[in-house]
């Protein structure tokens, strides 16, 4: 039996671009989440969610029949010395805007002028956070009871390792890359973190985000936006089919710059113990297994190919697709478990 993993883009589906990981001037951004709007508008993006730091205010009023706003904010939870915890929640509902576990001992930045336009949940403000293994998926269950997308932010920027990132439990997706930290120096291509996850019982997508602060104008080589996105599968922009396509992990992953779109999956499906990958012009299409049985397809020098097929074990607990084009950015697939075909 057919088993469609990721869809192609058709008459009643469409692939749409979009950062889940974006900062204005409501905490510590140089743009207004006006400005934002029209900018990765006029890069080609149709989604934003601005996750401001530990404000939550909605930009719904934004959106329009071209783009939509994903009502969104960013907390932390630090521990000693430098290590620290981000979590993104983004909001299911579009009526969604009150915002849980609120902390104004975390407050900082312009974030402490515009902290009292925020709809504050007083229940879970009482949550004191702890950077701890209970502590933070304590966050992680709170956002997801509320109805939020919760994702695990940058974990190389965090300066978490292993025995950090390995605790935390049950969030939506992880960052396998982040733009922002790229471009700051930080080695944030996580894919080794997201197969740790994965190996070790957790079953979350992954995103690539920005987590721009756009302190460097869009023409310069430190520009902190448009090099990580995912792009949804979903039959509009209406704002509860966008996030229903995100929980149902109906999206990949993707990198580039703000000259360089990065390279495209089409589709990926899996029949008769064999996964099919169709996509853009790309260099290698690697397979990534739970196992050591790794396979890729590669070009042939000065060429590219736009397809793979992959033979799956019966008993691999999971597998994902990593593409990479000719100037050597990649996208992900989301990991996809073989035993629930």
């Amino acid at each position: 039996m057919k088993k469609i993993l990721l869809p192609e883009e058709n008459e009643k589906l469409k692939y749409y671009k979009a950062n889940l990981h974006c900062h204005s001037t409501i905490s510590d951004g140089a743009k207004t989440p006006e400005q934002l709007k029209e900018d990765y508008k006029a890069h080609g993006y149709s989604i934003l969610s601005i996750t401001d730091h530990e404000v939550f205010i909605s930009h719904s009023e934004l959106s329009d029949s071209e783009f939509l706003m994903l009502n969104g904010y960013e907390i932390e939870a630090s521990g000693t010395g430098s290590k620290t915890c981000h979590l993104c929640f983004v909001a299911l509902e579009p009526d969604n805007t009150e915002e849980v576990c609120f902390s104004k001992a975390h407050l900082w930045g312009n974030a402490k002028e515009n902290a009292k336009y925020v709809n504050i949940d007083k229940k879970t403000s009482m949550l004191f956070r702890k950077y701890t293994k209970h502590g933070v998926n304590k966050l992680i269950k709170t956002g997801k009871e509320h109805g939020f997308f919760v994702t695990y932010n940058h974990p190389t920027w965090s300066l978490e390792a292993y025995p950090q990132y390995i605790r935390y439990k049950n969030a939506d997706a992880m960052e396998i890359t982040n733009y922002g930290c790229v471009v700051c120096g930080f080695d944030d291509d996580n894919g080794h973190a997201y197969d740790d996850m994965l190996r070790d019982g957790e079953k979350l997508f992954c995103i690539s985000t920005d987590d721009n602060h756009n302190v460097y104008p869009d023409s310069s080589p430190d520009c902190d936006s448009y090099g990580g996105y995912i792009m949804i599968a979903s039959p509009s922009l209406n704002y509860r089919d966008v996030t229903a396509a995100l929980k149902k992990g109906l999206f990949y992953s993707s990198t580039g710059t703000y000259k360089h779109t990065g390279p495209e999956f089409h589709s990926i499906t899996y029949e008769n113990g064999e996964v099919h990958i169709k996509t853009g012009d790309v260099r290698s299409i690697a397979y990534i297994p739970c196992s050591r049985d790794c396979q890729i397809k590669n070009a042939e020098y000065g060429e590219c190919i736009n397809e793979a097929t992959f033979k799956v074990k019966k008993n691999e607990k999971y597998f994902r697709i990593v593409i990479t084009d000719t100037l050597g950015y990649k996208a992900y697939s989301n990991a996809y478990f073989p035993k629930e075909f």
